[in-house]
C-alpha cells in the first residue's frame, strides 16, 4: 500500500471511493466543492493505494475555532472514506497518520473531527468538550465530535464553536 497525495488525474477515482464508502453521494460532492474553496491545501488530500488502484482517500481542510472575536486556526479531518472491500485492512489508519504527520510538518497546531468515538481516540482524538470547543452542528453527541493536539499545550487556551465553510453545510 502507497499513501501519497492527491494528484489531479486521482480526482474521479476520489469522488468514487468516497461515495461507495458512505453509500451516497454527498462525501465525494463535498471534496470536489472543497478543491475549488480558496483554503484549499493540496498536501493535505491523500489517497492510498493499492496494486496501482486507489482504495482511501483522507482530507484535512483548514477551519477556525472562534470565541467572542477570537479566532484560532486549526484542520477539519473530513472525510476520510475506504473503499468497503478494503476496510478494516489498515488502509484508513495509514490515511490518518499519514494525514497527521504531513499536517505537523506543515506547521498545524491542531485537528478536529466529527466522527465514530470508538475510532479516532486510538490516534490521540479525545472529545473537544475537553477544551471546551464545541460544534456548529446540531444534535451531535459529545463524544462524537473530537479534537487532538499536533503541538502539546496548543489548544490550552482555546475555546469556542468550530466554524466551517459553507461547504460542510450542504452535506
Amino acid at each position: 500500500m502507497l499513501v501519497r497525495k492527491e494528484e489531479d488525474n486521482d480526482y474521479l477515482a476520489i469522488t468514487e471511493v468516497n461515495d461507495h464508502a458512505f453509500g451516497q453521494e454527498n462525501e465525494g460532492r463535498l471534496v470536489v466543492n472543497l478543491r475549488m474553496h480558496a483554503d484549499f491545501v493540496s498536501e493535505l488530500s491523500l489517497v492510498a493505494e493499492v496494486d496501482g488502484r486507489i482504495v482511501g482517500h483522507i482530507l484535512f481542510f483548514p477551519v477556525k475555532i472562534v470565541d467572542d472575536g477570537k479566532e484560532f486556526d486549526t484542520l477539519s479531518l473530513a472525510p476520510m472514506a475506504v473503499l468497503p472491500d478494503f476496510q478494516r485492512q489498515g488502509i484508513g489508519s495509514a490515511l490518518i497518520k499519514e494525514g497527521l504527520t504531513v499536517a505537523e510538518n506543515l506547521g498545524y497546531r491542531s485537528v478536529v473531527v466529527l466522527g465514530h468515538a470508538e475510532y479516532y481516540p486510538r490516534f490521540g482524538f479525545r472529545p473537544a468538550s475537553n477544551w471546551d470547543i464545541r460544534s456548529p452542528f446540531e444534535d451531535v453527541p459529545d463524544d462524537a465530535f473530537m479534537a487532538m493536539e499536533l503541538v502539546d499545550g496548543s489548544l490550552d487556551d482555546v475555546r469556542g464553536v468550530v466554524e466551517y465553510p459553507e461547504e460542510f453545510h450542504e452535506v
